[in-house]
């Protein structure tokens, strides 16, 4: 057996194309992310691909060294990684990351994003449930709403997210929501749909742990719906692998059904459906719903939508 590799992150003050690495923000288990400054003193988020059990990185090197036997899958990883930066320069919106450049170094990638000011919506949710406080209806339905633009601008774009959960979502100062961290993005509506993705199991789809059905719209939205649920539960939901074999997952309307609007906690359970023809089939659904434009959601006939093309036209 090898040792496992742990990269350490770029020292303060390493200098990295024309960005200055001020000190490290967040990791997980195939990137860092650095606060940076570039030439003009402007402060910018810039995200290392490092993953884990691959890569090694010595105390103060810069260069990222990787073993000849994890090199092919690296590489592939690497490939991904710098379509992601490619991807999503090309998107523009409000309440999506915005990536200002993507370049390669230090034998590896990088992507430099907007720096935003704010918490993750994890991370605010999570306080007040802690200290045995409700999350407010208004804040809710205001952040998904605003979401669910920046993630229908993404589907426009052909792209799925696969990896929506609170702690990707980022509430600025402000209030207004940045969908973050598009590590596991794919162009999703193609054929090749799904190819080496990784995901969360509390927050995927039954579609992305093995089951038959295709990838699209109506999978980020299962992962919309078990983000709501989890803000509501202070806990993620039940893996969607394990309901395909016992359900037990109480449903938001039994859970919290004096608390929360029905039409809120309908709109939870729809878009937690196993099956991906019971769920919403567009996030433009989702935004009728959480804006207020569509106040009743028992219509039978959307529980009997025909099953999706496993291609997308």
């Amino acid at each position: 057996m090898h040792t496992p590799y742990h990269p350490t992150p770029l020292p303060q003050g390493s200098q990295l194309n024309r960005y200055r690495i001020d000190r490290q923000l967040a990791q997980g288990g195939f990137s860092i992310v650095y606060l940076a400054h570039d030439e003009a003193g402007k402060p910018v988020a810039i995200k290392e691909y490092l993953p884990a059990g691959l890569t090694q990185r010595g105390a103060g090197a810069s260069a990222v060294a990787v073993a000849s036997e994890h090199q092919a899958a690296f590489n592939s990883g690497m490939k991904w990684f710098f379509e992601e930066g490619r991807m999503l320069a090309g998107i523009d919106h409000p309440n999506v990351v915005r990536v200002l450049n993507f370049f390669r170094a230090n034998d590896t990638a990088y992507l430099v994003m907007r720096y935003e000011l704010g918490s993750t919506l994890r991370e605010h949710t999570r306080r007040l449930t802690e200290n045995g406080q409700l999350i407010g209806e208004v804040f809710l339905r205001n952040v998904f709403v605003h979401l669910l633009s920046g993630l229908r601008e993404v589907h426009t774009h052909k792209l799925l997210h696969l990896d929506i959960k609170p702690a990707n979502i980022y509430v600025r100062s402000d209030g207004h929501p940045v969908l973050l961290d598009f590590g596991a993005t794919r162009q999703g509506l193609g054929p090749a749909a799904g190819l080496g993705t990784v995901f969360t199991p509390g927050f995927a789809a039954p579609e992305q742990q093995g089951s038959s059905e295709p990838l699209g719209p109506w999978t980020d939205i299962y992962s919309t719906g078990a983000s709501l649920y989890d803000c509501l539960a202070g806990c993620e939901p039940q893996p969607a692998d394990q309901r395909l074999v016992r359900d037990e997952l109480e449903s938001a309307q039994t859970r919290w059904g004096k608390l929360y609007s029905l039409q809120l906690l309908e709109l939870i359970d729809w878009c937690l459906k196993l099956p991906v023809a019971q769920r919403p089939q567009s996030v433009f659904a989702l935004q009728k719903v959480l804006s207020g434009e569509q106040l009743d959601l028992v219509d039978p006939a959307w529980f009997e939508m025909p099953p999706p093309p496993s291609k997308a036209g």
